[in-house]
């Protein structure tokens, strides 16, 4: 069933800034390019998002113009994903934990104010799917993307839609936006998180890019997990904790 009415408006705006304020290339302070903006339904509602994003100004370094844009954008959606990780996880859990059909899931979305199409269901079950089965049959596309950059910083964001649900865990590269590693957990412990960063690592050594800083919440066990999987890897909490 496709939609039959215009999408809502955003009902709040979140304005977000890169923390990398240095060119990674020549280390010159980077100034702001332009503002770039994209809408994003979440389960908390519709959301207009104003990204600032950065260049290098230096004419002799490699990345100069080249745009960084905020490392927390990919926390919100998929690159060019009109609907947030949120969404994605939970539509996830209603159809693998729960079995429940496309028509039951709409009618829960719709239940919790979200105003989606039928198809949009089934749109974003694809996108889970889709993280669920990321594998390196991509690498060359992958290796591409990342080589340009030379190295990664990987961000760590963990997607409960309920309490009792499986955490949807993605992995990604603040700088591509590229999605490494995705997995569905039952748990949130230091145990349950090595294994995920340990395989982002190797798909790192196997595209020979080093991982040149993570960035994640301030929980106790996301901490230790990044100390054991990647030791001596610069480590900062997101500005939020």
């Amino acid at each position: 069933m496709a939609r039959k009415q215009a999408r809502p408006a955003a009902t709040r705006e979140v304005t977000l800034e890169p923390l990398q304020v240095t060119c990674r290339a020549c280390g010159n302070r980077m100034r702001m390019g332009h503002h770039s903006h994209r809408t994003v339904t979440t389960l908390a509602g519709v959301t207009r998002l104003t990204l600032q994003v950065n260049r290098c100004r230096n004419q002799a370094c490699p990345r100069f113009h080249q745009p960084t844009r905020p490392e927390e954008e990919g926390g919100w959606a998929l690159p060019h994903g009109e609907f947030g990780l949120d969404v994605i996880a939970l539509v996830g859990a209603l159809r693998y934990q729960q079995q429940r059909s496309i028509p039951q899931i709409h009618e829960e979305l719709v239940r919790r104010g979200l105003k989606v199409a039928q198809r949009t269901v089934t749109d974003q079950l694809y996108r889970y799917e889709e993280l669920q089965a990321l594998h390196l049959a991509d690498s060359q596309r992958l290796r591409a993307r990342l080589s340009e950059q030379q190295q990664v910083i990987l961000a760590l964001d963990g997607l409960q839609p309920d309490v009792g649900h499986e955490v949807l865990w993605v992995l990604r590269d603040c700088v591509s936006g590229e999605v490494l590693v995705a997995r569905s957990l039952l748990g949130a412990t230091e145990q349950d998180l090595v294994p995920l960063l340990a395989e982002a690592a190797s798909i790192c050594r196997t595209l020979d890019i080093p991982i040149a800083g993570v960035i994640t919440d301030g929980q106790h066990s996301i901490r230790n997990a990044v100390a054991r999987a990647l030791p001596g890897v610069a480590h900062q909490l997101c500005h939020f904790h």
